[in-house]
């Protein structure tokens, strides 16, 4: 984070998405005022709180995928979800606090992730020395004197052994290990209905659970990752790794409320409105800062981010109920896409969608060119069935691309060798009809 200037931030959400110029420096500045505030004396650091971000803009814009990057440049958790589907509480539908309890999983995954990759090579050799010990017991040697001759003679026959493990010869050999997993006092339950009822019940017990050993009877590849896991959770501490996620979603998550707009009152004060304006007051404390109660403990929001975003076609911004507008003081407005835009998305992006298909296809020895008037032609395909139709944005290219590559994705196994040239023409030809039958556009594209 030391070397992330909000000039950097923007040069690397460059890297993957195009344009959109005002909305990526809103969130460099917000991702960067994180830094600053870990610099802060504690008794300020607490009361700096996150400036939260309204973003809008039409779907397809790039504005779910700007806070996506953003977090991934800061190792934050991140975790998107759309407000029509919370309702008042009370009413069918979900928990607005369910976020922070999905938000604070995620960050428990990804930290415990991290612990596993530091132990992972330690658990590999734990396993792999349990499996030699499976496949030749070390001998128990009674005398107080052993002949040294045989126990260099041991030791080399377990080196080969390692050497055949590691070359995969021994991965067709049985071998019959010992397995612990949790079981539910209860016993396990047969009705289908109630299997899910007992996942959950093991997954927030956890460590309070018995315990059973199982034998099962695998072959060497199986053995080695059950003991490899066996290994690695005795190697981690889930009570360190807990309070470290609990603290890195409360200083660092990023909920990102798309379909805000959805929720927005328009003031009829009956009917839906009630509901929408319900479900904008039980946001209101989480985003304004409040203890959530999760199975990790309680998880505080003050300083989560907030990114919320909208299309706000039928409903304002000032439709939002006024303490909910206020939560939100950096707005921007992302720019709707056109053609030259798509020409740009379609071939400049680290992830850009032709180096997409052009890799995909390279698997089967297809090699395929897409010529600079193509991309312009399917950029001015997108442009005019988004205008004609519903206007998806980036969106559009993915179905014009699949497509357009139809035919060639489903001989690719029979066209090995093979170059093709993708032109203008090649793209008329196989989309010229569709985009001038309105009906088919739509249906199709």
């Amino acid at each position: 984070m030391d070397t992330l200037t909000p000039r950097k931030i923007v040069e690397e959400l460059n890297r993957f998405i195009i344009g959109q110029d005002k909305a990526k420096k809103a969130v460099a500045i917000a991702l960067r005022n994180r830094w600053r505030r870990q610099r802060l004396s504690p008794d300020l650091r607490d009361e700096v709180l996150p400036k939260n971000i309204l973003m809008i803009g039409p779907t397809g814009v790039g504005k779910t995928e700007i806070a996506r990057r953003l977090s991934r440049l800061a190792n934050a958790p991140f975790f998107k979800v759309e407000a029509s589907k919370f309702t008042e509480v009370g009413y069918v539908g979900r928990d607005v606090e369910s976020m922070i309890r999905d938000l604070t999983e995620i960050s428990i995954n990804m930290v415990r992730t991290e612990h596993l990759d530091r132990i992972r090579d330690k658990a590999k050799h734990l396993a792999e020395e349990r499996l030699l010990d499976l496949l030749l017991p070390q001998p128990r040697y009674t005398k107080v004197e052993v002949d040294e001759q045989e126990r260099e003679k041991n030791r080399e026959t377990r080196e080969r052994l390692r050497e055949q493990l590691r070359s995969g010869k021994l991965d067709s050999r049985y071998v019959d290990i010992e397995v612990k997993e949790k079981t539910m006092p209860f016993g396990v339950v047969s009705n289908v209905g109630l299997e899910d009822l007992e996942i959950n019940l093991k997954s927030m017990l956890g460590n309070l659970l018995p315990e059973r050993s199982k034998r099962r009877k695998v072959k060497i590849p199986e053995a080695f990752v059950l003991l490899e896991q066996e290994e690695s959770g005795k190697l981690i501490d889930m009570d360190k790794i807990t309070q470290e996620a609990v603290e890195r979603a409360e200083q660092s998550g990023i909920v990102f409320i798309d379909e805000i707009d959805k929720i927005a009152s328009k003031g009829g004060g009956y009917g839906p409105d009630v509901s929408r304006e319900g479900v904008q007051r039980d946001l209101l404390p989480i985003v304004e800062g409040s203890t959530v109660t999760t199975k990790y403990g309680p998880v505080r929001t003050e300083h989560i981010l907030f990114i919320a975003s909208g299309a706000f076609h039928m409903a304002k911004p000032s439709d939002l109920v006024p303490e909910l507008q206020g939560r939100f003081p950096i707005r921007v407005e992302l720019d709707a896409l056109g053609r030259e835009d798509f020409a740009r998305i379609l071939t400049e992006p680290h992830n850009a969608l032709v180096k997409q298909y052009t890799a995909l296809l390279e698997t089967e020895e297809v090699e395929i060119n897409f010529l600079g008037d193509s991309i312009d032609e399917i950029a001015e395909i997108a442009a005019v069935v988004n205008d004609k139709t519903e206007n998806i944005g980036a969106r559009r290219l993915h179905t014009i691309l699949e497509k357009l590559l139809e035919d060639v994705s489903f001989d690719a196994p029979e066209m090995r060798g093979v170059k093709l040239d993708i032109d203008r023409n090649y793209v008329r030809q196989k989309l010229g009809d569709i985009v001038k039958d309105e009906d088919l556009s739509r249906y199709i594209l």
